[in-house]
């Protein structure tokens, strides 16, 4: 085990990072996963269901609607010329090749695609990145957060102190992580950028638009990058995930608005759901992680899991070949220089159990109920060797209510809300949840380990800025000594029913609540 990075091979990990539901804002798609996940019933087949047979299941028909794939071969370009005349006879149209990596996306309406491109010499593996046709998306987007309100917003602003913006003191995720005292020595440096890998970001919006790098900025949908037309942007009706996340990490102290953990920093949008069903496929993804590599992004948030699985597993072909693609564009990401952060989910889960039922999945057609064997099946991209996952801590500065945990999975922790009637912030302070931008200039709470990621990637920031000529593995050391040491929270009865919800497991240094502490924002900005 790498002792920084609290990773051991087949590491149990997590699902999407969404908002709360039921008071607790949402800014994505699917359900949580069930209260019985930790079950672990013997009825419930090991074998994942592949992409294959689900889309056949479900009626996505092998009569001719295309499919998504991606295709896995030696990198460079000689290999992947070879493959690609492989892929034409095969029926498939290549939409994009990242040779670098040797990832090759396509689209294909023979159904047998995948089975016959792994013979070819050359391909390391390949399969669908989803379960329905290219054709038959549909829009399951969930609700969205509680706005800021006029009446609060006033209050807030007859209480801000001298140097605060104007909604700060609504913010007790600050000073939670020491966040307040950090920027009264350095807000971060201009030189670097963390990319948010998400559904789009606002770059009009006043508390944004001083941070944004629009050089590194794009949309990755469809896994081909486009900047014409500002296409990085949310477009109406669109989830507002990603604008509350760049906020938390990057919303500049000007005066007005909220504050980011790192507002002196830059902030770029790589956007990488669905418009219409938030969902966050493979092909997106990788592009999303390339992108940021060849742009000279430092730091990569991301606050979801790579749809339609909530679990890849390397002993289905489908699913292997999704979990070899996002794991050849983070590693390449961090060859380049950045540090990749990751939300830990919002199941409730120890995600470091041999077995957890998963009853969502695949999420863009019908479900399948599996058990998985956590040593076989990943989490993308939060459970692959070198990522920082991040669960998430209330107001009260103990585990939220839904964050995933697990001893030797979780590496940091960072405030990401709760809801108010179970971890109440101190006045003036009025919301449980995480305070931060939404599109057109407005302002609203959100609460998940969606939010604790970025809070966790501006501190990441806060030490780029300071640690200019860092390595990532320098960083990521920094960052885990540095936190603040948070022991188990025993016991954790966090609606004070009178029962245990969870149990904590290991010491004050590394346990599964909070792993090596709270992100400490002072301590980063300190030579």
């Amino acid at each position: 085990m790498n002792r920084f990075s609290g990773k051991t091979t087949g590491f149990p990990r997590s699902r999407r990072a969404l908002a709360l539901p039921l008071g607790i804002a949402v800014a994505s798609a699917v359900a949580f996963l069930p209260d019985s996940a930790s079950a672990r019933p013997a009825a419930i087949p090991d074998a994942p269901a592949s992409a294959s047979s689900a889309s056949s299941a479900s009626g996505a028909g092998s009569d001719a609607a295309s499919m998504s794939y991606v295709v896995n071969a030696r990198p460079g370009k000689g290999s992947s010329a070879r493959v690609q005349r492989a892929i034409a006879k095969a029926g498939g149209d290549v939409v994009i090749a990242y040779d670098k990596i040797g990832v090759i996306v396509v689209h294909s309406a023979n159904p047998d695609f995948a089975k016959t491109i792994r013979t070819v010499k050359g391909v390391d593996s390949a399969g669908a990145t989803r379960t329905a046709p290219l054709s038959a998306q549909s829009d399951n987007a969930l609700d969205s957060e509680r706005p800021l309100t006029a009446a609060e917003a006033k209050a807030a602003a007859g209480k801000a102190a001298a140097g605060q913006d104007e909604l700060e003191p609504l913010q007790w995720d600050l000073p939670a992580m020491k966040a307040d005292k950090a920027h009264e020595i350095s807000l971060g440096s201009r030189e670097v950028t963390v990319g948010v890998l998400d559904s789009g970001v606002d770059d009009t919006h006043p508390d944004i638009a001083p941070n944004f790098d629009r050089r590194a900025s794009a949309s990755c949908l469809g896994g081909v990058p486009v900047q014409k037309d500002n296409a990085w942007r949310p477009v109406a009706k669109e989830s507002d995930h990603g604008m509350h996340v760049a906020g938390s990490i990057a919303a500049a102290k000007n005066g007005t608005g909220v504050t980011g953990v790192a507002p002196g920093v830059k902030v770029a949008s790589l956007k990488v759901a669905e418009p219409a069903t938030g969902l966050y496929y493979t092909e997106a993804v990788v592009c999303g992680f390339v992108w940021a590599a060849d742009h000279g992004v430092d730091v990569t948030n991301n606050s979801y899991y790579t749809d339609p699985w909530l679990f890849n597993c390397t002993t289905d072909a489908d699913q292997k070949a999704l979990v070899d693609a996002v794991g050849r564009a983070a590693r390449y990401a961090e060859r380049k220089g950045a540090v990749n952060v990751a939300a830990a989910g919002n199941a409730k889960t120890d995600l470091a159990q041999e077995e957890i039922l998963d009853k969502t999945s695949p999420n863009d057609t019908t479900p399948v109920p599996r058990t998985v064997k956590t040593k076989d099946c990943l989490d993308l991209p939060s459970q692959l060797p070198g990522v920082v996952t991040v669960s998430a801590t209330g107001a009260k500065d103990i585990k939220a209510s839904y964050s995933n945990y697990g001893q030797g999975v979780i590496d940091i922790t960072a405030p990401g809300g709760d809801r108010t009637e179970y971890q109440a912030p101190r006045p003036p302070a009025v919301d449980g949840r995480i305070l931060s931008t939404l599109p057109g200039g407005k302002f609203g709470y959100k609460g998940g380990t969606s939010m604790a990621s970025p809070h966790a990637a501006g501190v990441v920031a806060l030490l780029k800025s300071t640690h200019p000529h860092a390595s990532v593995a320098r960083i990521k050391s920094l960052l885990y000594h540095q936190a603040d040491a948070m022991a188990c929270t025993d016991a954790y009865d966090f609606d004070s029913d009178g029962k245990v919800d969870a149990v904590c497991e290991g010491g004050t240094d590394k346990n599964g609540f909070y792993g090596a502490g709270m992100a400490d924002a002072l301590d980063a900005v300190r030579k």
